[in-house]
């Protein structure tokens, strides 16, 4: 696996030009609503402000009526609002400034809405994928890497497999449609392990044959 700092891109989501015979499958990048849901937990965290809201604002009701309730209540509800409207947008500039691409060699991600990164992952580097779909359609496609082979958590999230910070797991994350693309992927990459591979023999010296 690879990564770089992203100067320009030949096509995008590829900072440049694929190899011969390598082609592009997919390309996507995370549905906006489903990251905000999946990564920066907003519904979790929204419920929570507003369920603190509800409860100093019943507090205060109990203890000097209507008018102090209100006075307590509409703040935090402003603070919860201000939250949603936070996380929806670092979910939205996350998403926008991410795309995935598999090839028939490969999973790229170009993601990084400060500073724009780019993750080659090999086919030949990935031991295993898992997908975690949503009732949604949207779903998480996790790659787990082989060989001793190990990522930057932080330069990657959101886009790696939750809860695996100490082996951290490439992710194409929110991703709409997740089961067809998954499918992609699982075929590209048999395929790639399938193909055939041929070994060069040096001629033997003259007057002697090469052992089968």
């Amino acid at each position: 696996m690879s990564d770089r700092d992203f100067d320009f891109e030949h096509r995008p989501g590829l900072p440049a030009p694929l190899p011969a015979g390598e082609e592009v499958l997919w390309q996507g990048r995370p549905d906006a609503a489903a990251l905000a849901r999946d990564a920066f937990k907003v519904n979790w965290i929204t419920g929570y402000l507003v369920a603190i809201a509800f409860w100093r604002g019943g507090a205060a009701w109990l203890e000097a009526g209507a008018g102090l309730a209100l006075a307590r209540l509409l703040p935090y509800l402003a603070l919860a609002l201000a939250g949603w409207a936070v996380l929806r947008i670092l979910a939205w500039a996350q998403a926008r400034a991410a795309i995935y691409t598999i090839t028939t060699a490969r999973v790229i991600l170009r993601v990084g809405a400060a500073l724009p990164v780019t993750f080659t992952v090999p086919f030949t580097c990935i031991g295993a994928a898992s997908l975690a779909p949503r009732p949604d359609g949207t779903g998480n496609i996790a790659l787990l890497p082989q060989g001793g082979k190990r990522v930057s958590w932080f330069a990657l999230w959101p886009h790696v497999r939750p809860w695996r910070t100490r082996w951290p797991e490439p992710c194409l994350r929110a991703i709409p449609d997740a089961a067809r693309v998954s499918r992609i992927l699982a075929d590209a990459a048999q395929a790639k392990v399938n193909e055939p591979r041929v070994t060069l023999r040096a001629p033997a010296p003259a007057g002697l044959v090469a052992a089968e």
